[in-house]
C-alpha cells in the first residue's frame, strides 16, 4: 500500500489496488473502494412551489452513477482523486491542507451536464451528530435526514400531529421536523470533528446509516471542509476561526427585559409605567408595528414601508429620547421587503433595485393578503440605498434596535441582478440580510450600541448577526415547535459560531385553537432569565393570548425573573465577551465540560448556562418536579442550597423556581447563592 502525508503529517492518503483511505489528524475521511464507492454524481430536475415562505420542493432524478474508478494525481502536499465512468472523466476531488490546518476538499473539472452530487465520509457506529444549523426538535441528529433549505419553519413540525395537519391542510403551513428558518450544511460529530460544505444550493445531510454519512448537493460544490480536535472548546474555537462569531451585545441589554408592545406611544407608556410599579427591570420597548400594522385572517400584521408612523405613534420623535433618559431603549422592525405601492416600493422600483421577471417586468411576493417587492441585494446600488433607509428612518430617528425578520422568501423565479440564479441564491439570502444590517449600524459608528436580532440564517451569518431568536414557536409545549424545541435551537446553532440567543417569551404562532396560558408565559419567562436576552412578544393574536400584564400575579412573577437576569449581568456579560473572543456559545451542551460523560452526549431540554449554571426548564404543562441529569461535579442547588454529586435527580421546581444548580467550585458561587434574595428584592 502506498502512503503519503503532507509536511505537517496531519493529511495522509493511503492508496491500495481497489481504494484508498483518506486521513486528517489520524481521523479517517473518505474511505472508497470498488464495492463501496464514496462519491456518486448525477443529474436531477427540481420544483419548487413557494407559498408565503413554505415550499413544497421535489426533485426527479435522471441518474445517479456510482464512481468506482479512480486515478491519482501529486504528492503529498496535494493530491487529486480523479473519478472516471466508462472511460470519461466525470469530476476531480483536491485535498490539501490549508494553513489553518484544516483539509480541504475541492470539487473540481466537474462534467457540464452534472448537476447532483452525494459524497460519503466515514462514520463510526456510536458517534453522535449536532449542528446543521438551527435545528428544533432532534438535537442529536443521528438516524434521519436533514434537508438544507432555508424557509418558514412551519407550524406544528411534526406531521402526525393534528396542529400541523390543520396548518397543512388551510395554509400548506405544517412544517416537518427538518423546516427551519436557519439551515447550515456543518454539522459536529461527538468524536470531536466538524464538517462543513461550502455550498449555497440545495442540500441533504443524511445521518441513518450506521458506517457513512452522505452529504447530497444540488449543485456542484465548492469545497468540503474538515477538522477535529482534541477536545470541544478546541473545536468550537476552530470553528469560530472558520465562520467568525457575533460582536458583544450592548450593554443595555442586560439591564431588563425588552417589552415586546403594540398599540402606539400611549399604550406603550401605559404598559411600561405598569410594569415598572410592578417591580420589573425592563431595558427597552420593542414596539414592531411603529411603522403601522395591517389587520389580515392571520392575524396583527405590520406595515411594511420601513418609516415612522406618527398616526399610530404620534410624538414618538421626542418620546423615544425621553424612554432613553430614563433607562428605556426603544426598538422597531424592519425585513428585506417594500410594500407594493407605497413610498419605499415606487423609490426602489423607479431605481431599478428590486427583483423582477425573466423579462424585467414586475415581480412581488404574496406575503398573506398583501404583496411586497424583493429588494435585491446582489445590486451594491440596492444594498447601498436599503443602509441607507436603516441609517436615516432608523438609526437616526432613535431606535436602538430591531428585529430583522424573514430572510427565507427569496422565490426562485425572480432574476437578480448578479446573473446568478435565484435557485443558488436563495440560502445566502438571510446572510446578504444580516449583512445588511451590520453594516448600516457598523457604518453608523453604532455597533456597541445599537442591538438587531434575526431568525433566518446560513453558512457566514455569524460574522454579521448580532443575536438568533428561535422564530415563531407555537404558544404550547410541543416538542416540536413549542417551549422546549427553543433549547435544542440554541444549542444546535451555537455549535457552529452563534452562541447569542434567544427565544419569543411566551411563544408567537396563536392559530388553529392555540391560545398562551398564564403558566406556559411564566414557565417560558423562567427559561428566558437563564439566557443571554429577554423579550417578551405578544404572538400574531394578542387578545387570545395572556400578556406579561394580564393579571398580578404574572407582572410579580416577571419582576422576579428579571431581577434574577440582572443580578447575573456580570457573569453573563463575561460569557457573552468569552463568545465573542473565542466563539464559546453562552449556552452549551453538558458535553462541552464533561466530554468523557457519555450520557452527556444524550441529554435534552437542559444546558449549561456559561461554564457554572446548569439550567433545566420545566418544559412539561402541569408540573410541579423537574427529573434531570447532572454531570459528574460538584452542584449546589440554587433554591434549596442542597448539594449533588451527579446523575440523575428530581427536584421540587415550583412556578418561580426553576430547577437551577452552580458549581460548587466556580469563582461566582457569592453571586449565584444570591439569586434567591435577588428574586425576593422587589422593594
Amino acid at each position: 500500500m502506498h502512503k503519503s502525508r503532507s509536511r505537517d503529517n496531519h493529511m495522509k492518503f493511503e492508496r491500495s489496488e481497489t481504494g484508498f483511505i483518506l486521513s486528517h489528524k489520524d481521523q479517517i475521511v473518505l474511505q472508497h473502494s470498488h464495492s463501496s464507492p464514496i462519491l456518486f454524481v448525477g443529474t436531477g430536475n427540481a420544483t419548487y412551489d413557494m407559498y408565503r415562505g413554505n415550499f413544497d420542493i421535489k426533485d426527479y432524478v435522471n441518474e445517479r452513477i456510482a464512481l468506482r474508478c479512480f486515478t491519482i494525481k501529486g504528492d503529498g502536499q496535494a493530491v487529486r482523486i480523479e473519478f472516471h465512468y466508462e472511460g470519461e472523466l466525470q469530476i476531480t476531488l483536491c485535498a490539501e491542507e490549508t494553513p489553518e490546518g484544516r483539509l480541504k476538499i475541492g470539487f473540481h473539472d466537474a462534467k457540464e451536464s452534472l448537476n447532483r452530487v452525494w459524497i460519503r465520509l466515514d462514520a463510526s457506529k456510536d458517534e453522535k451528530i449536532y449542528g446543521c444549523g438551527e435545528q428544533l426538535t432532534y438535537f442529536n441528529l443521528r438516524g434521519h435526514n436533514f434537508p438544507l433549505w432555508t424557509s418558514e419553519p412551519g407550524v406544528g413540525r411534526n406531521k402526525a400531529s393534528y396542529i400541523t395537519w390543520q396548518a397543512d391542510v388551510k395554509d400548506r403551513a405544517g412544517g416537518d421536523y427538518y423546516n427551519t428558518n436557519y439551515p447550515q450544511p456543518t454539522f459536529v460529530s461527538s468524536d470531536r470533528y466538524f464538517v462543513h460544505l461550502q455550498t449555497t444550493a440545495y442540500a441533504d445531510f443524511d445521518f441513518r446509516h450506521s458506517d457513512f454519512h452522505e452529504l447530497q448537493c444540488w449543485a456542484i460544490p465548492d469545497y468540503l471542509l474538515f477538522d477535529c480536535e482534541q477536545s470541544f472548546p478546541a473545536l468550537v474555537h476552530n470553528i469560530y476561526g472558520l465562520f467568525g462569531t457575533q460582536p458583544e451585545m450592548p450593554d443595555w441589554v442586560h439591564d431588563g427585559v425588552i417589552l415586546g408592545i403594540q398599540g402606539g406611544t400611549e399604550t406603550t407608556l401605559e404598559k411600561l409605567h405598569k410594569a415598572k410599579a410592578a417591580g420589573i427591570k425592563v431595558a427597552g420597548a420593542w414596539c414592531q408595528d411603529w411603522q403601522g400594522i395591517k389587520i389580515t385572517s392571520f392575524g396583527k400584521r405590520l406595515q411594511w414601508d420601513w418609516q415612522w408612523n406618527p398616526d399610530l405613534y404620534p410624538e414618538l420623535d421626542s418620546k423615544i429620547h425621553a424612554l432613553k433618559r430614563e433607562g428605556i431603549r426603544f426598538l422597531g422592525y424592519i425585513n428585506p421587503y417594500v410594500l407594493e405601492d407605497f413610498p419605499l416600493y415606487q423609490e426602489a422600483a423607479s431605481k431599478g433595485y428590486l427583483a423582477t421577471r425573466q423579462d424585467g417586468s414586475k415581480y412581488v411576493v404574496d406575503f398573506g393578503e398583501f404583496y411586497c417587492g424583493v429588494v435585491d441585494f446582489t445590486n451594491p446600488a440596492a444594498c447601498e440605498w436599503y443602509k441607507g433607509v436603516i441609517k436615516t428612518n432608523m438609526i437616526d430617528f432613535g431606535l436602538d434596535g430591531w428585529m430583522a425578520d424573514f430572510g427565507e422568501y427569496l422565490p426562485t423565479d425572480c432574476t437578480l441582478a448578479n446573473g446568478k440564479s435565484a435557485e443558488i441564491e436563495h440560502n445566502d439570502w438571510p446572510r446578504r440580510w444580516a449583512k445588511i444590517n451590520h453594516e448600516a449600524i457598523e457604518e453608523a459608528g453604532k455597533t456597541d450600541d445599537i442591538l438587531f436580532f434575526m431568525r433566518a440564517g446560513y453558512t457566514g451569518i455569524q460574522r454579521y448577526c448580532h443575536t438568533l431568536w428561535a422564530g415563531d414557536q407555537c404558544v404550547n409545549w410541543n416538542i416540536d415547535d413549542g417551549m422546549p424545541s427553543v433549547i435544542n435551537g440554541a444549542l444546535s446553532s451555537g455549535l457552529l459560531g452563534n452562541g447569542i440567543h434567544h427565544s419569543d417569551i411566551g411563544g408567537y404562532t396563536t392559530l388553529h385553537g392555540m391560545k398562551r396560558d398564564r403558566e406556559l408565559f411564566m414557565r417560558w419567562a423562567e427559561m428566558a432569565a437563564f439566557t443571554p436576552m429577554m423579550r417578551t412578544h405578544e404572538g400574531n393574536r394578542p387578545a387570545d393570548n395572556h400578556q406579561f400584564d394580564t393579571d398580578t400575579e404574572t407582572l410579580c412573577h416577571l419582576a422576579r425573573m428579571t431581577r434574577i437576569f440582572t443580578h447575573l449581568k456580570p457573569y453573563i456579560k463575561a460569557a457573552v465577551k468569552e463568545n465573542a473572543l473565542t466563539g464559546m456559545p453562552v449556552q452549551r451542551p453538558l458535553f462541552m465540560h464533561y466530554e468523557g460523560d457519555a450520557l452527556s452526549y444524550e441529554i435534552m431540554y437542559e444546558y449549561l448556562f456559561g461554564r457554572d449554571l446548569l439550567v433545566a426548564p420545566v418544559y412539561e404543562q402541569g408540573a410541579r418536579q423537574r427529573k434531570l441529569y447532572l454531570p459528574p461535579d460538584q452542584w449546589i442547588h440554587i433554591w434549596s442550597g442542597e448539594h449533588y454529586q451527579g446523575g440523575w435527580v428530581e427536584v421540587e421546581a415550583p412556578i418561580g423556581k426553576p430547577a437551577v444548580f452552580y458549581r460548587a467550585s466556580s469563582a461566582d458561587t457569592v453571586l449565584f447563592a444570591k439569586i434567591q434574595d435577588a428574586a425576593e428584592d422587589l422593594l
